[in-house]
C-alpha cells in the first residue's frame, strides 16, 4: 500500500452532446448524468483506498458540483486551470494532473477525448520532469461520447474501485493490464495555419476526399478512400465496423488493418455498415490488408486526414502524411478482470 494514492478523474463536458448526433439516433448525455459518473467512481475510488481525488473546474461545474458534499474520507482536489473550450482543456487538465503526482486517471468521454489524453502524454514524456510519470500513467476510460470504441461501458463505481486499486499499488497482475495501440502521424502540415505536427489517434485515421477540416457532421461513406484501423471492431460503430464485418482486429492484436475504398462500380466487396448510431451507409472496399507495428502508411492528398472522427489535418494535392501504430500508449486495465483477480486474492475494501 502506498502513503498517498492519488486518482484523477478528467471529464470532458462536451462529449456525447456534439453536432453529429442531430444526424443519427443517437442519445445526449447530460451534464447531470455525468454529475452521477463522477460522484460514484470517487465514492468507488474512496472506498477501496484513493488517499486523494484530483478534478478540473470547467464551465458546467460536473465534477465539482458531483465533489462539493461528497461524504468520502478521500481529499478532494479541484484544479484551476484556464478554460479555452477545446480539446486543449483536456491536455491542459492531463498536464496538471500529472504534475500534482497521478499515475491513475479515471476519464469521461469519447475516442476523441483520450486521444486528446495521449496528446498531452506525447507532449509529458518529451518534459524531464513528467517523462517517468507519463510512461506510468494507467487509464480507465469510460464512455461518455458518440462513437466510441476505445472506452469502456462499465459501473463507475466499480472503476472507482479499479483505479484505487491501482493507485495503492495492489494490481500485481501483469495480466490485468496492456499498453493502447497508437496512430502516430508525420510529415509536412498543409500551412502555418494547419493543426500541429506530429499528432496521434487511438482508433482510426481516414483520408476523405472533397471534404474540409473542422466539418463536424458524419463522414460520407462516398468520400472515404483510405482507413487504417487500429482495431477493426463487428460490434462497434463508426470507421471500426467498415474493417471489423470483414476482419476482426482487437485490443489485443500486435497489428492494424488498412482498407481501401472504391465505389460501386469498382471490384470491392459491398456492404452496409453502421457508420453513425442507428444510421447505415454503403461502403465498397477494395481491399483489407494487415499493417504490422512500425509500418509508414502513406496518406495523400488532396484531402482531409481525419483522426478519430476529428477532421483535423488539411493534404494539399502532391503532399502526404505518414501514419503508423505503435504499442506505446498508456496502460489500459482490464476493469471486469481486475475486479475478478482482486476477488480470488481476497482483496477486500479497507475497513
Amino acid at each position: 500500500m502506498t502513503a498517498d494514492a492519488k486518482v484523477a478523474i478528467c471529464v470532458n463536458p462536451m462529449s456525447g452532446r456534439d453536432v453529429r448526433r442531430l444526424a443519427a439516433l443517437a442519445t445526449n448525455m447530460t451534464h447531470e448524468a455525468k454529475r452521477d459518473i463522477v460522484a460514484r467512481i470517487a465514492a468507488g475510488a474512496s472506498a477501496w483506498g484513493a488517499t486523494d481525488i484530483y478534478v478540473a473546474k470547467e464551465p458546467f461545474r460536473i465534477a465539482a458540483a458531483a465533489l462539493e458534499h461528497l461524504d468520502i474520507p478521500a481529499r478532494v482536489h479541484l484544479l484551476d486551470n484556464p478554460i479555452r473550450n477545446s480539446a486543449v482543456d483536456t491536455e491542459t487538465n492531463i498536464l496538471s494532473f500529472l504534475e500534482q503526482g497521478c499515475r491513475v486517471i479515471v476519464s469521461l468521454g469519447g475516442d476523441g477525448t483520450n486521444r486528446a489524453i495521449v496528446r498531452a502524454l506525447e507532449k509529458a514524456a518529451a518534459d524531464p520532469a513528467l517523462r517517468e510519470l507519463a510512461a506510468d500513467v494507467h487509464l480507465l476510460a469510460l464512455s461518455t461520447g458518440t462513437n466510441n470504441v476505445f472506452p469502456v461501458l462499465a459501473e463507475p463505481t466499480i472503476a472507482g474501485m479499479v483505479a484505487a486499486l491501482q493507485a495503492t499499488s495492489q494490481l500485481a497482475e501483469p495480466d490485468l493490464k496492456r499498453r493502447a495501440k497508437v496512430l502516430h502521424v508525420a510529415g509536412q502540415p498543409a500551412s502555418e495555419k494547419a493543426h500541429e505536427l506530429p499528432d496521434v489517434g487511438l482508433i482510426d485515421a481516414v483520408l476523405l476526399r472533397q471534404d474540409h477540416v473542422g466539418n463536424l457532421l458524419p463522414f460520407n461513406a462516398g468520400r472515404i478512400d483510405r482507413i487504417l484501423l487500429t482495431r477493426a471492431e463487428p460490434a462497434a460503430i463508426g470507421m471500426s465496423p467498415i474493417g471489423g464485418l470483414l476482419q476482426r482486429v482487437g485490443e489485443e492484436h500486435d497489428h492494424g488493418l488498412l482498407l481501401e475504398l472504391g465505389t460501386a462500380d469498382d471490384d470491392a466487396q459491398h456492404f452496409r455498415a453502421p457508420l453513425s448510431p442507428g444510421a447505415f451507409q454503403s461502403v465498397h472496399v477494395k481491399s483489407a490488408t494487415e499493417i504490422s507495428f512500425g509500418v509508414a502508411v502513406p496518406f495523400s492528398g488532396p484531402g482531409v486526414l481525419a483522426l478519430d472522427g476529428d477532421r483535423d489535418h488539411k493534404l494539399l494535392d502532391g503532399a502526404a502524411l505518414r501514419v503508423e501504430i505503435r504499442r506505446d500508449g498508456p496502460w489500459i486495465i482490464d476493469i471486469e478482470a481486475a475486479m475478478r483477480w482482486a476477488a480470488a486474492q481476497g482483496i477486500m475494501a479497507p475497513s
